[in-house]
């Protein structure tokens, strides 16, 4: 399969992916709990990076504040 992807700014086809996580309101940051889950997609040329949001769990924010990740 070929990679369908194209950096937006350079046009380069390699990348590297990532996960980025956020608090999303006052509560949130309060108690600093990450609600809101992104995948990255990042051009290895010129650093150009895309964020797609993703549904995140009520057991994955429990987790998060019992670790304090």
């Amino acid at each position: 399969m070929a990679n369908p992807w194209k950096c937006l700014k350079c046009e380069n086809t390699t990348f590297e992916t990532g996960e980025l996580r956020a608090t999303g309101g006052f509560l949130s940051k309060l108690f600093d709990i990450q609600t809101e889950k992104y995948s990255t997609v990042t051009c290895k040329n010129c650093g150009f990076t895309e964020f797609y949001k993703r549904s995140s769990s009520v057991v994955g924010h429990v987790v998060d504040f019992m670790v304090g990740s």
